[in-house]
């Protein structure tokens, strides 16, 4: 019989969440390689454009050095802010060569980069200006925006970009509701309008070359219709072809509701245990917010079932949904499935509502008995999900099972061969980190720890 056992003590490990990681179709430093020439590619070709239009050979002074050095870094900032556009436009090929959890990192990465390369150019530019023109700094800025076209919506576009970084630190976010974290991002795309209005204006390497109009030109009009096509056309057509709509909610736990979708032709979607969608019903108030849950079982052709923690207005208001309610989805994504083992012997491991996709991977990972350890924490006993499920799955697949109430668990103590398994981990934010660090000090090496986060 497989262990089945609650434990309530309290340990001295910290463990706290995300979605397991590192499993996407290619090794990490194969993608990192590809995606990362990908970039330097179209980065080296903005430098020759630069180059060209007298980048270095047209500098006299400090006064040219600065205005230089302003245009390349608004050059390299506009190009990152399309790059960070890109990451996360639902390509999926891009999904497929690196995994949507690497994409978000990668995304994170070139948003902050980004936003502190056209920092960079607001300063440097004003400063060679003012060095050249010898007046004041205050004048010199005044005079930037009154007389020189695009440069008055090139600082709202700033300023708006600042404002979606500020919104986007680790204290905002713990702050704000994701549905106004989500509306505040909105903003981007207007940014990056803007800015492009004033690249058209005033860009000495856009105005003045037919070969870096052209370029950047392409640049943009590939990622808008990438947009377009990956972010709106492609979910309206699945939803047309696959019509989904809610069948039933259907209450787990205090606050803790599972919606059942049915539709037609599901197993087209192509749809794995561990994955998730970007869901988006079709209601007042609902329709314009898309939010990430992943398969809380098993999709088998007929239908698709998430399990929701109330944690926001949007996830509260879920348990109301009326049955016959139209569902958009964008997905499947996600590299958190059985295609990512290396090792016959796994372990499961889940804190609070991250045990939805461990629960779905526990129903239909190949495994013999005893390959599979499960390990579900929740800061109290009454916050359990599917103990019923999980229960009698762990009887039907031979699975070792235990249900842990507290702070922290002791991993090796419960799965005293994890140094010799994969690890699935998923959990409320901020447990991965710390159950990697704790998972690789009993001997797993950190290629075998599988993680994919939300988070954007």
């Amino acid at each position: 019989m497989p262990a089945i056992r609650v434990n309530t003590e309290r340990m001295n490990v910290a463990v706290t969440a995300g979605r397991a990681a590192g499993g996407a179709r290619l090794p990490r430093p194969v993608a990192v390689a590809i995606v990362t020439a990908v970039g330097l590619v179209s980065a080296v070709a903005i430098v020759a454009l630069w180059l060209r239009a007298g980048g270095v050979s047209e500098v006299n002074g400090g006064a040219d050095a600065l205005t230089s050095a302003g245009r390349l870094t608004a050059l390299l900032g506009a190009y990152l802010a399309l790059a960070a556009v890109l990451l996360l436009a639902r390509i999926p090929m891009l999904e497929r060569l690196a995994g949507f959890g690497r994409l978000a990192v990668w995304h994170r990465w070139a948003a902050r980069s980004c936003l502190a390369l056209l920092l960079a150019h607001a300063a440097l530019t004003t400063a060679g200006l003012t060095l050249g023109d010898r007046i004041p700094l205050p004048r010199e800025a005044a005079r930037l925006i009154s007389q020189y076209p695009g440069v008055i919506t090139a600082t709202a576009g700033l300023v708006l970009l600042i404002g979606v970084g500020v919104t986007s630190t680790v204290i905002a976010r713990r702050r704000l509701r994701y549905e106004t974290w989500y509306f505040v991002h909105l903003y981007t795309y207007l940014a990056i309008a803007l800015a492009f209005s004033h690249q058209i204006a005033t860009g000495k390497d856009f105005v003045g070359d037919p070969a870096a109009r052209v370029y950047w030109t392409a640049l943009y009009v590939f990622t808008l219709g990438a947009l377009v096509l990956f972010r709106i056309a492609l979910p309206l057509a699945r939803a047309a072809r696959h019509r989904l709509r809610v069948a039933r909610v259907v209450d787990e736990a205090p606050g803790v509701v599972s919606i059942e979708m049915n539709g037609r032709e599901l197993d087209r979607l192509g749809a794995q245990p561990g994955q998730f969608f970007f869901w988006r019903f079709l209601t007042p108030g609902r329709w314009w917010q898309a939010h990430p849950f992943s398969l809380s079982a098993p999709p088998d052709g007929r239908r698709l079932r998430i399990t929701v923690k109330s944690s926001g207005d949007f996830s509260s208001g879920l348990r109301d949904l009326s049955p016959g309610t139209r569902v958009l989805a964008e997905g499947p994504y996600g590299s958190f499935t059985a295609e990512a083992r290396r090792r016959d012997r796994v372990a499961l491991i889940a804190g609070g509502a991250g045990i939805t996709p461990i629960r779905a991977l526990l129903e239909t990972l190949p495994a013999r008995r005893g390959d599979i350890a499960v390990v579900y924490q929740v800061p109290h006993v009454d916050e359990v999900v599917f103990q019923d499920e999980l229960e009698r799955l762990a009887r039907e697949r031979g699975a070792d099972l235990h249900f842990v109430a507290g702070a922290a668990c002791d991993l090796p103590r419960l799965i005293p061969d994890v140094a010799q398994r994969d690890a699935f981990v998923c959990g409320p934010p901020g447990m991965v980190e710390a159950t990697r660090a704790s998972l690789i000090a009993a001997g797993v090496p950190a290629r075998h720890i599988f993680s994919e986060r939300f988070a954007l």
